[in-house]
């Protein structure tokens, strides 16, 4: 019954397939589209049969309403967009009607299939591919979706709590992948046998800075399948967002530099300080905007149904005012989308949130899945340019170059971290590293003035096939294999989320004491204490009655504050009739530092003594007894 059950699901699958490509195959615009008018606004009809018989078009003198007319170039580009998204749509419900399929084999990797066998029909016709991934179409419509969904969706906790070691992979890796693969394969050009002396140091820099981006789809679903650990995850999600960013600026970059015949020291100054002002910038705009969307939400309970269109509104004018000023338009729409996250959710109603989750994600997954099935037809229907010798060793250089950043950047990262990466975690970080949508839709709209552009998306798709079908289809055996650490993935309650709060401010009085700072230190002190809890209390309540942040957030707030706290010390003050003992707190090294206010009025008396299981230094650090009354520390015998 299992067996026959699996083949009814199979030939359901194939059925909806089946219904795709005739859909898909229906007239397309070459062959049924009336032709365009001549110039000069002369109207062609054509030629008057008998009187009495039927006519195509009624004349002048005959001017009879028609019965039945077709116009298809006037709907031709809507018509054939919404064909394609329907047939990558029921390729996805094929897929997973049979879900033994995307348990071992990648969704890429399927609709990648589903492109070629589509590019095959249509060039077995002579039919041509619509021209709908352009510049403007990939950057302006459907990459915004795509960065939205993955900064809407990202585990905010997680990242701010491993967003050094994101940011450290993201930037300098990608910088490292880039420089690394450019000179080799500029080396590799020199060689007469490969016969591609022509491609100079600039456009192998620019190649090398598209094949850089990663897009570990297939990887992220196989994590959450079997359960990694969350530094792993978050820190290959991580790479994977930022990543894109940064190719892109280096893309910008290096088609501007590409056309330049000599380089001068300047220009690449000039280029490390665009690349960090683009960054910042992108970050910026991103944040001012998620401000703003996130205070406007808060005055939309009266008009629910317009609630999600300001959070789409919001993140796409980041985008695009962003590309107005030439800026990072990714780090732009990421940002606002984390700034804006936390604060919507919480001003919308629950309705409206459902909503902004569902319309986000199915924008970014059409487009995505748009890009893959793209990318087969293309394959079939695109004159390449082949090269065996600068196509294996772009293959070789990029899996090496990614071993050994991957492996040089966690020596240096590791010591920062409280739970490093073992060797396990470095390979698949390491083997993880699928080139995807990000890097075919950017060798695709190359400009014609590259020489080598046919050679450069022939070796993309080369690798981007590679990657997707080998290292995509190996990694959940290998991680099952090699056994890497899993992390308990579970529903969090109420009683987990008390206990992890107690447990962040448990560990940062001890690293307060112990004088060591981590996040859990700065997340636990990121409200000034030189204010009285009361006043804080105060102020806090006003900011949430007024602002859509905390504590400070606008200028109005500071300047309350100013005056609160300059009010709150003088009665402070006023009240005290004596000095206030000296008391001190001794670390390992001997120095003093002045004890919390708390400390200094407690009437009992404290003695330190670190447990020697937990204490790094135990023969420096020598129990110390102190009395408060006296404010002095004595060593205990």
């Amino acid at each position: 019954m299992r067996t026959m059950g699996g083949f009814s699901q199979m030939k359901l699958a194939v059925n909806f397939l089946t219904i795709g490509l005739v859909i898909l195959s229906l007239p397309c615009g070459s062959y049924t589209e009336i032709p365009p008018k001549p110039p000069g606004s002369v109207t062609v009809l054509p030629p008057v049969k008998p009187a009495g018989g039927p006519q195509a078009f009624p004349d002048a003198e005959n001017s009879n309403l028609p019965v039945f007319t077709m116009d298809y170039a006037r709907i031709q580009v809507p018509f054939e967009v919404t064909l394609w998204v329907l047939l990558a749509s029921f390729a996805k419900i094929g897929f997973h009607v049979y879900h033994k399929i995307t348990f071992w084999v990648p969704e890429s990797c399927l609709l990648i299939s589903i492109g070629l066998i589509v590019g095959a029909i249509m060039h077995s016709v002579h039919e041509e591919p619509p021209a709908v991934l352009s510049y403007n179409v990939f950057f302006l419509f459907m990459l915004p979706p795509i960065v939205l969904e993955s900064g809407y969706f990202m585990p905010t906790r997680p990242f701010f709590e491993n967003v050094g070691t994101v940011l450290w992979f993201a930037v300098v890796g990608t910088l490292w992948n880039s420089i690394g693969i450019g000179m080799s394969l500029y080396a590799v050009c020199q060689i007469e046998a490969f016969e591609v002396q022509d491609i100079n140091l600039q456009e192998n820099m620019l190649f090398a800075a598209i094949i850089s981006a990663v897009d570990p789809v297939a990887v992220l679903s196989v994590f959450e399948d079997v359960s990694v650990n969350e530094q792993l995850y978050i820190v290959v999600f991580g790479e994977c967002l930022f990543n894109d960013a940064v190719t892109v600026v280096l893309y910008n970059m290096f088609i501007f530099v590409a056309d330049m015949p000599v380089v001068e020291p300047v220009d690449v100054f000039l280029g490390v300080a665009r690349f960090f002002v683009v960054g910042l910038g992108g970050m910026g705009f991103g944040v001012i905007f998620g401000f703003v969307a996130s205070f406007t939400t808060r005055f939309t309970s009266n008009v629910r149904e317009i609630e999600p269109l300001f959070i789409f509104m919001y993140s796409y004018l980041a985008y695009l005012v962003a590309e107005l000023f030439s800026i990072s338009s990714i780090m732009a729409i990421v940002t606002c989308a984390l700034t804006m996250k936390y604060y919507v959710e919480e001003n919308v109603s629950q309705r409206s949130c459902t909503t902004i989750r569902h319309v986000v994600k199915m924008l970014g997954t059409i487009s995505e899945t748009l890009i893959f099935f793209f990318l087969g037809v293309v394959t079939i229907t695109t004159e390449h340019e082949w090269n065996w010798g600068y196509i294996m060793f772009t293959l070789l250089l990029a899996l090496v170059w990614r071993g050994l950043g991957v492996l040089v950047l966690t020596q240096i990262i590791n010591p920062f971290r409280t739970i490093p990466f073992n060797f396990k975690d470095q390979f698949i970080l390491g083997y993880g590293g699928l080139r995807g949508a990000i890097s075919f839709a950017l060798v695709f709209t190359l400009p014609d003035s590259i020489g080598r552009k046919k050679l450069f998306v022939t070796t993309t798709i080369c690798m981007i096939m590679f990657t997707v079908f080998i290292q995509g289809i190996s990694i959940r055996p290998l991680i099952e294999f090699i056994n890497v650490r899993r992390t308990n993935r579970n529903l969090e309650t109420i009683n987990v989320e008390i206990h992890s709060r107690l447990i962040e401010h448990t560990i940062a009085g001890v690293e307060d004491l112990c004088g060591q700072w981590s996040h859990y230190y700065w997340k636990d002190n990121s409200v000034p204490t030189c204010f009285p809890s009361e006043l804080m209390v105060r102020l806090k309540f006003f900011c949430r009655s007024t602002c859509v942040l905390d504590f400070p957030v606008c200028s109005l707030c500071i300047f309350v504050a100013i005056v609160l706290a300059v009010k709150a010390w003088v009665d402070i003050l006023s009240r005290i009739q004596c000095c206030v003992p000296l008391s001190y707190n001794i670390l390992m090294s001997g120095f003093y530092f002045p004890l919390c206010p708390k400390e200094m009025y407690s009437p009992s008396t404290v003695t330190i003594h670190p447990h020697p299981l937990y204490d790094p230094y135990p023969h420096y650090r020598p129990l110390y007894t102190r009395t408060s009354s006296s404010g002095v520390l004595f060593k205990s015998s």
